[in-house]
Formats: C-alpha cells, sequence, structure tokens
C-alpha cells in the first residue's frame, strides 16, 4: 500500500503531524465517500452473463461495462440525462445485439436488476465497521441510482453503516462532472480536504483527485493508473490498505 505526502500538503498537515496521528490512532479525515464498488463485488453479474451466455458471457460483460461508461458520459456531455438503471439496460441491449446475442427480456432483466443485490467484497464489511468505530462518517458517491445502492446494501446486510446514500442522480450528471463530486461536500457539509474519496476505476480516482478530494484507489483488478495528469494519493487492492492509509 502506498501512500504519497501529496494528501498531507494538501489537508495543510506536516508529515510529522500526521505522522503522530496514525501513531496515536487518530483518523485523519472526518469522513470518507465511497464509490459503490471498492465495497460492493460486481464479478457476480459477470457470472450470470456467462451462465446466460456460456462461452460468451466474458466477452458480453466487457462490452458492456465499456458501452455502460460510454453512455453515461455521452449523455452527460450532450445534457440528454438518463439515470443509471436506464444507461444499464440500453447499453446491454446494444451490447448484445452487436455480439448477436439474443438477448430475452426476462434474461435482461436478470442481469440489470443483479447490479441492486450485490453482496460485499469478503474484506469490507469488518473494515467499515472499524471506520465507523473510530467516528469516521461513511457515505456513498456513486453513479448508481438511490434504488441500486438501496437494494444493494440491504442484500448486503449493510442498512444503516452509511451516514449518507448519495447518488450522482442527485444532480443529473456522472461522475467525473464536478457537479457529481459536489454532492459529497454539499452533503456531508465539510469542506473537500477534510473527505477521503475512495474510488474502484482509476478514472474515478483521477476524477476525485481533480476536483480536489484526497483520493485512495482500490485497485481489486489491478488495473494500470490512467494518463489523466491526477494521481491517487495512496492505492491498495483491498479496504484493509485503506484502513492502514486513514490511521484509524
Amino acid at each position: 500500500m502506498k501512500i504519497s505526502r501529496r494528501v498531507v500538503l494538501q489537508a495543510g498537515l506536516s508529515l510529522t503531524a500526521v505522522q503522530a496521528s496514525m501513531a496515536a490512532g487518530s483518523p485523519r479525515f472526518k469522513a470518507i465517500a465511497f464509490d459503490a464498488f471498492p465495497v460492493f463485488d460486481p464479478r457476480p453479474v459477470a457470472a450470470l452473463a456467462e451462465i446466460l451466455f456460456p462461452n460468451r458471457g466474458a466477452e458480453l460483460i466487457n462490452l458492456w461495462r465499456a458501452r455502460q461508461f460510454e453512455y453515461a458520459w455521452l449523455r452527460t456531455v450532450a445534457e440528454n440525462y438518463a439515470d443509471f438503471m436506464r444507461v444499464t439496460e440500453d447499453s446491454l441491449v446494444f451490447s448484445a445485439r452487436a455480439l448477436k446475442l439474443e438477448l430475452r427480456r426476462d434474461d435482461r432483466d436478470r442481469l440489470v436488476k443483479a447490479h441492486a443485490e450485490l453482496k460485499t467484497w469478503p474484506d469490507a464489511a469488518p473494515v467499515l465497521h472499524k471506520l465507523r468505530a473510530a467516528g469516521i462518517r461513511l457515505a456513498f458517491l456513486s453513479n448508481l441510482t438511490p434504488a441500486m445502492l438501496q437494494g444493494s446494501l440491504t442484500a448486503a446486510d449493510l442498512d444503516g453503516v452509511f451516514e449518507h446514500v448519495i447518488s450522482t442522480d442527485q444532480a443529473r450528471t456522472y461522475k467525473p462532472s464536478p457537479q457529481a463530486y459536489q454532492l459529497g461536500v454539499s452533503v456531508l457539509g465539510l469542506p473537500r480536504e477534510q473527505i477521503l474519496f475512495v474510488a474502484f476505476a482509476g478514472w474515478d480516482a483521477a476524477g476525485a483527485k481533480t476536483f480536489g478530494y484526497p483520493t485512495f484507489w482500490v485497485n481489486r483488478l489491478g488495473a494500470p493508473a490512467e494518463e489523466l495528469g491526477a494521481h491517487a494519493d495512496g492505492d491498495g487492492t483491498t479496504l484493509n490498505d485503506l484502513l492502514a492509509f486513514t490511521g484509524a
């Protein structure tokens, strides 16, 4: 797990002060805003795609994921907003058609609905409870709709763990738009420097850092950093690395 000096400087603290804080067990941030996928494991959606389309599931999921975010960003640029549930369904329909796969209505509904009943990664619940016990306020800040987020919270038995469940649907836009990241500041009522943003994707880490959040990248898939002119202040492969980074 890597920690950068940049987050120290942006928080207005000396390196010695941060080290002392970490040694004393005091958290370095007042709140943490999570993207959905450092907490929720999306792999069951891919497994379902393989069940429904044997030997073609990986091909479908790769195109679907790429088109899913392309549609979100294209709708943002075009100012033609639709929520992430609609984007997820539309991009699935396109991807199946592009791959010449017969997508039955029932199968389409199952794949889309799977995004609203995700379980957590194995390390998630213990770390979240430790962060709360340390007095850190927890929130989601995700492109997923409120129904998708709440459905997965209930499926994962995490109701009540997060103080706020923030969907960019509230701003009718998507990350990495600054208006999307601003929701965390507005809802939590804290300066951005006191909110640690936790990303799953490299582009989200870059977007949050550009906005001004101290940023930690949970790089579970071992992806290379994006070349977008901004890098996370720390990164690791699990939420246990995040726990160490916070000093909680």
